[in-house]
């Protein structure tokens, strides 16, 4: 089907023929969905099964969900298919042009998405305490250089883990203070090597959104499939004795109620 057929298409056509909600904390997906308008040539984004297992588990119909960092706009195709309200970020005006042009199809239950260029580390402009839901996946440092170093700010240029961490750290805080309380914050985040050696990137990320405050409710491992740089890297693993990294963090995040005693979820808070 060509993107201008999909651009008219009517509800039944773009949604999944099969659907089962996930129910465990070890997701897999061999074939990623490409219902509707979802894109998978745009390198580094994410299976719309991660965004629609969130939306279902954590919305309503009706509710506004917030991607400070759009890419290609998986999160907001499926808040459209699934009549959530959301608006979506992204640093680089490539990714937000992408993202309307993929909202370009009818729908007939009613929902409102908005798309445009900002900076997820400032999220001034929004109100408090205004979204049901945030998802998003960001950068994983600077293995997948979205706007070709064409944006100095842009996260994915950062090679230093403290200083993408410190980065990091400025969107937890903006996403903890536009999130309503008791909502849901979740963030699909991988790993990397250097040196032949780990990097835990996921886990220092999930530090930071402790830090401001968080709480964890999920810790979800996402298999990976399809990685082109898997046979490439497989003859170098073997000779210098390391594992080829196949999976990525979902972590979902709850922001606490004001107020609420949080002793018995303190392994689950920062320290």
């Amino acid at each position: 089907m060509s993107a201008t057929a999909k651009s008219n298409c009517t509800y039944k056509e773009v949604g999944p023929l099969f659907w089962e909600p996930e129910y465990t904390t070890v997701w897999s997906f061999p074939e990623r969905g490409n219902w509707a308008t979802h894109n998978p040539k745009y390198r580094g984004n994410f299976a719309p099964q991660v965004a629609r297992n969130i939306i279902e588990m954590y919305t309503d119909r009706g509710d506004i969900i917030l991607d400070p960092m759009v890419g290609a706009g998986t999160t907001l195709i499926e808040a459209k298919l699934l009549a959530r309200n959301a608006l979506g970020m992204d640093i680089n005006p490539e990714a937000v042009e992408l993202t309307k042009a993929a909202l370009r199809f009818r729908h007939h239950l009613p929902s409102h998405q908005e798309v445009k260029v900002g900076d997820a580390r400032d999220l001034s402009l929004l109100d408090d305490n205004s979204f049901d839901l945030v998802l998003t996946h960001p950068p994983y440092m600077n293995i997948i250089k979205y706007s070709g170093g064409k944006i100095p700010e842009d996260l994915s240029n950062i090679g230093s883990l403290p200083k993408f961490c410190s980065e990091i750290e400025k969107i937890a805080k903006g996403l903890f203070r536009v999130l309503k309380p008791d909502k849901y914050c979740a963030i699909l985040i991988g790993d990397t090597r250097k040196a032949k050696h780990f990097v835990p990137l996921a886990f220092n990320v999930m530090q930071r959104f402790l830090r401001v405050g968080f709480v964890l409710k999920e810790d979800i491992i996402k298999v990976q499939h399809h990685c082109k740089s898997t046979e490439r890297w497989r003859w170098k693993a073997k000779r210098d004795k390391f594992y080829l990294i196949m999976h990525e963090h979902l972590f979902v995040f709850r922001k606490p109620k004001l107020g609420e005693e949080l002793s018995r979820v303190k392994w689950s808070r920062g320290s």
